[in-house]
């Protein structure tokens, strides 16, 4: 797939970011074929090159893999030529600023959604961390707080045990989805209008958007999701059994799966078996269900079950670390583990394709400031 025919080629996007929110959403717009602008602090850069170990050179293997396919330029915000360099950039150039810096900085700076009064066209999205309005509007925010905030951490994890974060980083990295989103609408306007927009987002809203379902759930039953580990609260049996080796999970989510899982665990008895008969039933009794089924499944390993669940069309799938998954047959045959141009770099590529195609790796993760020349240099030569 060229450069020249990916989807957003010919877009100019500016990232006022750091850390993972605001870098994935700019990545995201950087692998459709925006030409992304990342800026930084000289004084050391995005916060997010310094957390590790593990470093993958020179920077952390966190900063890596969320920088791709962008520019760096580093400026001094607090001098004033430099910052009137960044405002006409963004008001000559830009088509897109996405920026998730800590509440009030951009309006101080004057690098707020007030350039749009020189650059209509311009679209800018604030990524917060509680919202644009609110008691909370002011507040910083990270992922495990939103978490805990949002009531994920409510509901993740065991009953009986301590909340749990969910390990990847859902709420930033949905932040940065969200952001996405937005601006692709927005540009779709723009296409309509002629008009650019202020967007807002936030990681509080996306921690509300994931708890869609268990709200849901409160509104109709009156009672809060309790902890329920790998199990999905309104279906069973739907979770992690042990194996003699390792775990699997088996998703049996309406009755005909359940009748062919429990044929395929040699307990055709169960069907009938007033407890389990529906789904519902299910529920209510999902403890004694789920003990049998667990000291069956005991009794093979995970390969085992895997083979005979699949063959009889019950959904299930080992439970693999990092390591199997990226060994995969199925991750190899996605082409979605993409090495850098240079091959200094393997990351997880874009999760879509157009007409068959994925968005190749174009850009290795910059040096901080590596573009200050060209991209200045650039600037200068078209006013």
């Amino acid at each position: 797939m060229s450069e020249a025919s990916l989807p957003l080629n010919g877009l100019v996007a500016i990232e006022l970011g750091h850390s993972v929110a605001a870098p994935f959403g700019a990545q995201i717009l950087g692998e459709l074929g925006a030409t992304v602008i990342k800026v930084e602090n000289p004084s050391g850069g995005d916060d997010a090159r310094k957390w590790g170990p593990p470093f993958w050179h020179d920077a952390s293997a966190t900063f890596q893999c969320l920088n791709r396919d962008k520019m760096s330029i580093a400026v001094d915000l607090k001098n004033a030529d430099e910052l009137g360099r960044l405002k006409r950039l963004i008001v000559e150039r830009a088509d897109i600023v996405l920026q998730n810096m800590r509440p009030g900085l951009v309006e101080k700076l004057g690098l707020d959604a007030s350039l749009r009064r020189d650059n209509p066209r311009l679209i800018y999205c604030n990524l917060g961390a509680f919202g644009a309005v609110g008691p909370m509007k002011s507040r910083p925010g990270y992922d495990p707080l939103m978490q805990a905030a949002g009531g994920i951490m409510s509901i993740t994890g065991e009953e009986g045990r301590p909340p749990v974060r969910v390990g990847p980083s859902i709420i930033d990295m949905g932040a940065g989805m969200w952001s996405a989103i937005g601006i692709l609408a927005a540009l779709n306007r723009r296409h309509l209008t002629g008009q650019g927009c202020e967007i807002d987002t936030s990681l509080y809203e996306t921690s509300l958007a994931w708890m869609t379902v268990p709200s849901a759930l409160y509104a109709a039953s009156g009672k809060s999701q309790r902890r329920t580990g790998s199990e999905a609260a309104m279906l069973a049996p739907y979770k992690a059994y042990k194996a003699s080796d390792d775990y699997i999970v088996i998703a049996a989510g309406n009755d005909n799966l359940y009748r062919r899982l429990c044929e395929t665990l040699g307990k055709p008895e169960w069907v009938d078996d007033p407890r389990f008969r529906g789904n519902a039933d299910r529920i209510v009794n999902r403890a004694v269900l789920n003990d049998l089924i667990e000291a069956v499944v005991a009794t093979d390993t995970r390969a085992g079950w895997t083979a005979k669940l699949e063959a009889a069309g019950v959904p299930c799938a080992p439970i693999q670390s990092v390591d199997e998954v990226l060994a995969h047959p199925q991750t190899k045959a996605l082409d979605m583990v993409q090495r850098s141009p240079d091959g200094r770099f393997t990351v997880m590529g874009l999760p879509l394709s157009f007409n068959g195609k994925r968005p190749p790796f174009r850009r290795g993760p910059p040096a901080l400031g590596q573009h200050n020349d060209e991209v200045f240099a650039k600037a200068a030569a078209e006013d």
